[in-house]
C-alpha cells in the first residue's frame, strides 16, 4: 500500500496563530512549502530572494513560538521578509512584491499590524525592538520585542549603540543574531571575523551538540551540556563574551535550519528570559535553492526568473548602465593617478567598485555597513593627500550627513562623492528613492553638486572630480541603463559651475538638472508641434550656479521651466533665490519648478513613478502650456 501525498500545511495557514496547532513535525513539513513558495513567488515578480530563504526555518519558529503581533517581531532591513510575509496573511498578493499598488519589499507599518515597525535601511532593529520594550514596560501594552539583525548589519555603529542601551537598561529583550557569514556582500571587518571563529572546525561541532543557552536561562538537562560550551567558549577566548560584556546574556551559536534546535531555545527564553538576550543562529543565505546558493552574492537581488534552471530573465538594453559606466570612468581616471581610491559601504557591486577592486586591489575599501565611517574615513584619506571617490547611493548617503558637513565640508576636503541611485528607483520604493541629496549638498558652503544628463555626461563628471582639489565634489546618476549617448573616448574636466544649451529657441526655457533631460526633448518636440519652440539648457551644476546662462535664460524668455529628479529645496530652489536677489522677477518672469512631490511614491516602474511625480514627458510639455496660458488639450496619456 503507497503512502497517500500528504496534505499541503501552508494552504492551512492563513495567520501566524494558525502555527500554534501544529506539531512540530508538522512545522518542518511547513518550513519545506514556505521556502518552496518564497522562490516560486520571487521567480515571478523579481526581488531579495536569498536573504529569505536562509530564515525559512526561523521565521516559522519565531511564528511558533511567540504570539504576532501582540509580541513585536522586527526584521532588520527587512530583505529576509518574504517568508514572514507569507505566513501573516498576504500569501494570496505576494506575487504582488515590489509592484505597483503591490506589498513592499520591505517591512512596512501601513501594510499589516505584522509589520510593527518599517525597515529597508539595516542596523536599526534593535533600536527600535528596545523602544517597543520600554514602552510595554511604561504600560503602553505589547509583548516581547524580538529584533533580528543579520551579521552583516551588526557592523554599523547604531547596532553596537543600542545593545550598549539595552544593556544597561536591562529590559527584557530579544536580539536574534542571524549570522550567514555574508550581508550583500562578504562581511568584512573584525566583527565578522569574530563571529566566524565562533562555529570553526571542531568546536562549533561540539557546539551543535551541546549548547542550548546560557545556563541560567535553560532547565535540565540542557545545564550540563550549556556550561561545558561556555567553559569551551571562554577557554577560545570567543563567544558570548563579547555580548556578555554589552549586558546580553548570550545563547548559541545553534543551527538555524534545525528547528529542533531553534524551536526548544527559542521557548525557553520565552518562558524563562528577564532581561536582554542575544540567541546567536548559523544561516546559510539562499539555503535550500541550489542557483541561490551556488551564487556569488548567493541570489540576494535577482530578476525574474525559471524556477527549474535559475535563469534570470532581464531586459535588454544597447546602453551600458550608469554604474558601470561610472566605475569604467573611475578604473580609466585611476590608471592615469595612482592617488585615486574608492570606498564603499558594503556595496562594491552596487556601485560598480567590484570592477575597480579587480584592477586595484590595494586602492578599493569596503568597509562594510558603515556610511559614517565611509564618509570621515575619505575625509581621512584626502587630509593625507590622496583623492578618495566615496561612492554611496544617495538614500544611504544619508546617514552619514553629519560627517558630510562636520568632516568633510567645514574642512573643505576634496572627498568626491559618487551618488548612485538619484531620483526614483522603482521596485524599492519610498525607502531607496534619491530624492534628498541635491537639498542637503548644495547648502553646504563650498561644495560642488553636478548631476550627469546621460551616461557620456557622466565619464566628464568622474574627469571633472578627479581634477577638483578645491574642496568636496559631488556627482548624482541613475539606476538602471543609459539612453545611448554617445560615448566621449575619455573623459575631459568641465568648467566648475558651467551650463550648456542643448536647443535655442524662444517664449519658454526649461532647465533641465540630471537625467529628465530626455523627457524634456521629447516634450520640446511635441511643443514643436505646436507651433512652440522652447530653449532647452542642462544646468550640469546646481552649485555653484551658472548665473550667467540662468539669467540670459531669464532675460530672453517668458517663461523659465527648472526641472530635477529631486526633493523641494534643491535646484530649482537655489534657481529661484537667484531670480529674487536679481530682480528678474520683478521684470514679469513666469518662473516654475518641477521637483519630486512632497510625498514619498510608493513602488512602481520608476517611469510609473515620475508620472505620479508629474514629470514625465507630456507633464512637462503641459507645465510649458499651462505657464503660457495655452488651454492643455490632445495631450498624450
Amino acid at each position: 500500500m503507497t503512502d497517500r501525498p500528504r496534505t499541503p500545511i501552508l494552504d492551512r495557514v492563513t495567520l501566524p496563530a494558525d502555527l500554534k496547532a501544529l506539531s512540530d513535525r508538522d512545522l518542518h513539513q511547513l518550513a519545506d512549502e514556505l521556502r518552496a513558495e518564497t522562490i516560486s513567488a520571487v521567480s515571478v515578480t523579481g526581488g531579495h530572494l536569498g536573504a529569505g530563504l536562509g530564515v525559512v526555518e526561523l521565521t516559522v519558529a519565531l511564528h511558533a513560538v511567540f504570539d504576532a503581533p501582540r509580541d513585536r517581531i522586527i526584521w532588520d532591513v527587512g530583505h529576509q521578509c518574504y517568508p514572514h510575509k507569507i505566513l501573516t496573511g498576504r500569501r494570496d498578493r505576494i506575487r504582488t512584491l515590489r509592484m505597483k499598488d503591490g506589498l513592499s519589499g520591505f517591512t512596512k507599518r501601513s501594510e499589516s499590524p505584522y509589520d510593527p515597525f518599517g525597515a529597508a535601511h539595516s542596523s536599526t532593529s534593535i533600536s527600535a525592538a528596545l523602544g517597543f520594550a520600554v514602552a510595554r514596560d511604561l504600560g503602553a501594552g505589547g509583548g516581547d520585542a524580538i529584533a533580528v539583525i543579520g551579521d552583516g548589519s551588526m557592523s554599523a555603529g547604531m547596532a553596537f549603540e543600542a545593545m550598549n542601551n539595552a544593556g544597561h537598561l536591562k529590559k527584557r529583550l530579544i536580539v536574534v543574531l542571524n549570522d550567514n557569514k555574508m550581508s550583500i556582500a562578504p562581511p568584512v571587518g573584525a566583527l565578522s571575523s569574530y563571529l566566524s571563529r565562533l562555529y570553526a572546525g571542531e568546536p562549533f561541532q561540539e557546539l551543535k551538540a551541546a549548547a542550548k543557552g546560557a545556563v541560567s536561562l535553560l532547565p535540565e538537562p540542557f545545564q550540563t551540556g550549556a556550561r561545558r560550551a561556555r567553559e569551551m567558549l571562554k577557554s577560545m577566548t570567543v563567544g558570548g563574551t563579547l555580548f556578555e560584556e554589552l549586558g546580553f546574556s548570550y545563547l548559541g551559536p545553534i543551527d538555524g535550519h534545525d528547528l529542533d534546535q531553534l524551536l526548544p531555545v527559542l521557548r525557553t527564553v520565552r518562558a524563562r528570559a528577564t532581561g536582554p538576550v542575544l540567541i546567536h543562529v548559523i544561516t546559510r543565505k539562499g539555503k535550500g535553492y541550489a542557483p541561490a546558493e551556488s551564487a556569488r552574492d548567493r541570489g540576494h537581488a535577482t530578476a525574474k526568473f525559471d524556477v527549474l534552471t535559475g535563469v534570470q530573465t532581464k531586459a535588454v538594453s544597447n546602453a551600458p548602465s550608469y554604474t558601470r559606466v561610472f566605475a569604467q570612468s573611475l578604473i580609466r581616471q585611476a590608471e592615469a593617478d595612482e592617488r585615486i581610491v574608492a570606498v564603499t559601504a558594503a556595496m562594491p557591486d552596487g556601485t560598480g567598485l567590484d570592477l575597480f577592486a579587480e584592477r586595484f586591489a590595494n586602492r578599493c575599501f569596503d568597509v562594510g555597513i558603515a556610511e559614517q565611517h565611509a564618509v570621515t574615513f575619505s575625509a581621512g584619506m584626502a587630509a593625507g593627500g590622496l583623492k578618495p571617490f566615496c561612492a554611496i547611493y544617495s538614500t544611504f548617503l544619508q546617514r552619514g550627513y553629519d560627517q558630510v558637513v562636520h568632516d568633510v565640508a567645514i574642512q573643505r576636503l576634496p572627498v568626491r562623492f559618487a551618488i548612485d541611485r538619484a531620483g526614483l528607483v522603482g521596485a524599492d520604493g519610498a525607502t531607496h528613492a534619491g530624492a534628498f541629496d541635491v537639498a542637503f549638498l548644495a547648502n553646504l558652503p563650498g561644495f560642488v553638486v553636478m548631476a550627469a544628463a546621460d551616461e557620456a555626461e557622466l565619464v566628464h563628471m568622474v574627469a571633472t572630480a578627479a581634477a577638483h582639489d578645491d574642496g568636496p565634489i559631488a556627482f548624482r546618476f541613475p539606476r538602471g541603463d543609459g539612453v545611448g549617448a554617445e560615448m566621449p573616448a575619455r573623459g575631459v574636466p568641465l568648467e566648475i559651475g558651467r551650463g550648456r544649451v542643448i536647443r535655442e529657441g524662444a517664449r519658454v526655457a526649461i532647465l533641465s538638472f540630471g537625467t529628465r533631460l530626455a523627457a524634456v526633448l521629447t516634450a520640446a518636440e511635441a511643443l514643436a508641434a505646436r507651433g512652440i519652440a522652447p530653449t532647452v539648457a542642462d544646468a550640469r551644476f546646481a552649485k555653484p550656479l551658472d548665473r550667467d546662462l540662468i539669467l540670459r535664460l531669464a532675460r530672453e524668455h517668458e517663461v523659465l521651466i527648472t526641472i530635477e529628479e529631486g526633493a523641494i529645496g534643491g535646484f530649482g530652489s537655489h534657481v529661484a533665490q537667484l531670480l529674487a536677489e536679481e530682480g528678474v522677477f520683478d521684470r514679469g518672469l513666469k518662473f516654475r519648478s518641477m521637483v519630486l512631490p512632497d510625498v514619498f511614491i510608493d513602488q512602481a516602474s520608476p517611469e510609473a513613478m515620475y508620472a505620479v511625480a508629474g514629470m514625465n514627458a507630456a507633464q512637462i510639455e503641459a507645465k510649458v502650456l499651462a505657464a503660457l496660458g495655452v488651454a492643455v488639450v490632445g495631450l498624450r496619456a
